[in-house]
């Protein structure tokens, strides 16, 4: 697949924020429903495994986007997470609640830089639109997946975009926002996603295998026994998820 694909005549072009997990496939699901041309992004921001960024691949071509790219950053030189930093990855047994407050795989503006970089490329494509997976139901409690947050960075994007100055500003569109995880899923599997593609897991295996008691193993596997919905996920040997 190109990773400089330039727009063509008809759907008009979007940018959707793709990490590999089902929330930002289900998303990508969202734009291609929209009648909007998809162009993924994908950070490699220095996170403790490559194996989301495989998976974010190989959504984006199942999907049929219209280009997928990955732009890299080291998120190491500030640390400060257990995806980023010598931090180990907490984990409980299956059935445990998500613990309150935020954890320590909260990412220290990760999703404000995320958001900062899409909104560059949505500028060069000519694209009025991104699409983010953040959801504010079923979540770790990290402060960059509400609903404030969105609200606040469109009235910056609004500010320091040329885009917006001249009248054409920018959208952020999350879908998934109020949704649960098990309504995530069904509205994916409505829309055909294939969730085989996705992975979720914090710190799988050398094998890119699930651990199965991380939170976000955890709460992917809460959302697919919810949804009624068989899970596709690979877990490695004596994961309990």
């Amino acid at each position: 697949m190109p990773t400089n694909a330039t727009t063509r005549p008809g759907r008009p072009p979007a940018v959707v924020l793709l990490s590999g997990g089902l929330d930002s496939a289900t998303a990508l699901a969202c734009c291609l429903r929209d009648g909007l041309e998809a162009h993924a992004l994908a950070i490699d921001y220095g996170q403790r495994h490559r194996r989301e960024l495989d998976a974010a691949r190989d959504v984006a071509v199942a999907a049929g986007a219209r280009s997928f790219r990955v732009v890299t950053l080291d998120l190491r030189a500030v640390g400060g997470s257990a995806l980023t930093d010598s931090i180990d990855v907490p984990k409980s047994d299956a059935g445990a609640p998500v613990d309150a407050g935020i954890p320590v795989t909260y990412v220290p503006a990760r999703n404000l830089t995320f958001l900062s970089i899409a909104l560059g490329l949505a500028e060069v494509l000519g694209a009025r639109a991104i699409y983010l997976g953040v959801n504010a139901v079923d979540y770790s409690g990290y402060p960059d997946c509400r609903p404030e947050f969105i609200a606040a960075f469109e009235q910056v994007a609004r500010l320091a975009t040329k885009a917006a100055v001249e009248g054409d500003p920018v959208e952020v569109r999350a879908p998934l926002i109020d949704l649960t995880k098990a309504d995530i899923i069904r509205l994916g599997a409505s829309l055909g996603v294939d969730y085989s593609l996705t992975h979720s897991c914090y710190d799988p295996d050398d094998s890119g295998r699930a651990c199965g008691r991380c939170d976000s193993c955890r709460l992917r596997a809460a959302g697919f026994r919810d949804a009624g919905v068989p899970d596709p996920t690979r877990y490695a040997p004596g994961a309990r998820a």
